[in-house]
């Protein structure tokens, strides 16, 4: 996920010491580097069976989350190669608790810098436990809004469809506008998100505006209703 540091926000949630070693460990597998000419490697198993471990855990755990990021498109049926890592979104205020059932389920968790997010690796992929999507908190009416999908076998929440894209839109800047990543994620769930919401909630927005007006030029969305003088 693509986030800016915000030096403003609160710090990671504090851990108990029962807790501390674990989440201060080190997640250092190196990644592996690919030549100019070589197709990035397809780890859509790997990622799905890492996201299954993790899922059945953070439900085992009582407290909300949502799958969100390109497997949660995944599970809405977006066809995509899963290449990166899993993002889950939770409450901050919930992060001890889950950092705790993760660690006991022999899951290596770890602060980063940044404070909106903690990682993980799971099965030698990294999962991202999230409490900020696109500098926005993650809220519990939020939360009560995701779908349950099955992910491969296990059943678990799934971000909304207009949530989904919600973070996504609003994620695009000068210095991060990929319409092109995007425009799949659109086009697949177009009869299910609710775009008169993303309208209104981007039209002061000049990229995630941009891109809905694109999506109208494409024909993937009907176009705005243009209110005629006098009305």
């Amino acid at each position: 996920m693509n986030h800016t540091k915000d030096s403003a926000r609160p710090g990671p949630p504090h851990l108990s010491a029962g807790n501390a070693g674990a989440v201060e460990a080190a997640i250092g597998a190196p990644v592996a580097q690919t030549g100019p000419e070589e197709l990035p490697q397809d780890h859509t198993q790997a990622i799905l069976q890492a996201t299954k471990r993790v899922g059945a855990l953070l439900k085992a755990s009582g407290y909300p989350f949502a799958l969100v990021g390109s497997v949660a498109a995944y599970a809405h049926g977006v066809p995509t190669r899963l290449q990166h890592d899993t993002d889950f979104c939770l409450r901050r205020e919930d992060a001890e608790g889950v950092l705790r059932t993760l660690t006991e389920g022999g899951i290596q968790v770890a602060s980063p810098p940044e404070d909106w997010l903690v990682k993980a690796r799971a099965d030698g992929e990294e999962i991202d436990l999230i409490f900020e999507l696109a500098h926005r908190p993650v809220t519990r009416e939020m939360l009560d809004r995701a779908e349950i999908l099955p992910v491969d076998s296990v059943h678990m929440p799934v971000l909304a469809p207009t949530d989904l894209l919600e973070s996504r839109l609003t994620a695009l800047s000068e210095h991060h506008c990929d319409f092109g990543a995007l425009l799949p994620v659109a086009r697949a769930l177009r009869e299910r998100v609710d775009w008169d919401r993303l309208r209104r909630d981007h039209a002061d927005s000049p990229m995630p505006d941009a891109f809905l007006y694109l999506l109208e030029r494409l024909d993937v969305i009907p176009p705005r209703e243009v209110p005629h003088e006098g009305a």
